[in-house]
């Protein structure tokens, strides 16, 4: 049988060292020899003898933190020797190399996948989100180890060595330590008030050193009633 299905390209990339790889730019393969953690429902293939866990949002206390906030990941631990891949509705995937003492905030919805050895929480976004329906919550990993990232699109890394500002639902993640707010990106005027807008009233701000990753597409607004967003902030303020 022949079929260009078949080069090199699309065959399974093997590696003598387990843990997260690329298979290719839109799938995650995970050579497991213990356990990772993963999102639900993004396992698309396995070989080898695998088992998977359902665990909410990674715990108890993440787990109500999610429910009060409506922010969080959905994971599963994977655990078991074999190989096993990954994607999330055909978008592109990134994996990350964190140190010690590296921090990453990422937004919940991007999350694909994780090595277990890392440290995750979900944490409230200092000053954004308040008059935006972005939420108010991003999940924060540290620790040593890899994660795997979603984008909708090929993103761009901006340096933060000015100040910046993004659309708060093309954030896809950015360097712990910086300083968010949010900025009016639209000056309010005649034109505001008879209905004319240019759809970004209002942009995250980023102040400080690092980085943030800016997808080419905006992730779809938060359902839920203004008493809603207004009850996850103030759980929120309770919980960080």
């Amino acid at each position: 049988m022949r079929s260009a299905l078949f080069s090199a390209e699309n065959l399974e990339k093997e590696s003598a060292q387990p843990g997260l790889r690329l298979q290719n730019s839109k799938m995650l393969k995970i050579e497991l020899n213990g356990e990772a953690m993963a999102r639900v429902g993004s396992m698309v293939a396995y070989q080898g003898q695998v088992q998977f866990q359902a665990l909410g949002s990674g715990g108890i206390g993440k787990f109500i933190k999610q429910r009060l906030t409506g922010e969080g990941v959905p994971l599963m631990k994977i655990s078991g020797q074999g190989d096993v891949f990954l994607a999330d509705l055909s978008k592109d995937v990134h994996v990350i190399d964190l140190e010690p003492g590296d921090a990453l905030s990422i937004n919940g919805s991007s999350v694909l996948a994780f090595d277990s050895t890392l440290q995750y929480d979900i944490r409230m976004v200092g000053g954004a989100g308040m008059a935006s329906s972005s939420g108010l919550f991003n999940c924060v990993f540290s620790g040593h180890g890899r994660i795997a990232i979603t984008t909708k699109g090929t993103p761009v890394v901006l340096n933060v060595d000015q100040p910046t500002y993004v659309d708060p639902q093309a954030a896809v993640c950015w360097s712990a330590n910086l300083q968010t707010g949010y900025h009016r990106a639209e000056q309010l005027g005649l034109g505001t008030l008879l209905g004319r807008s240019t759809g970004e009233a209002f942009t995250m701000s980023f102040a400080g050193q690092g980085f943030v990753v800016v997808q080419p597409s905006e992730e779809p607004p938060v359902q839920g009633s203004g008493a809603q967003q207004q009850q996850g902030g103030l759980l929120g303020g309770l919980l960080s």
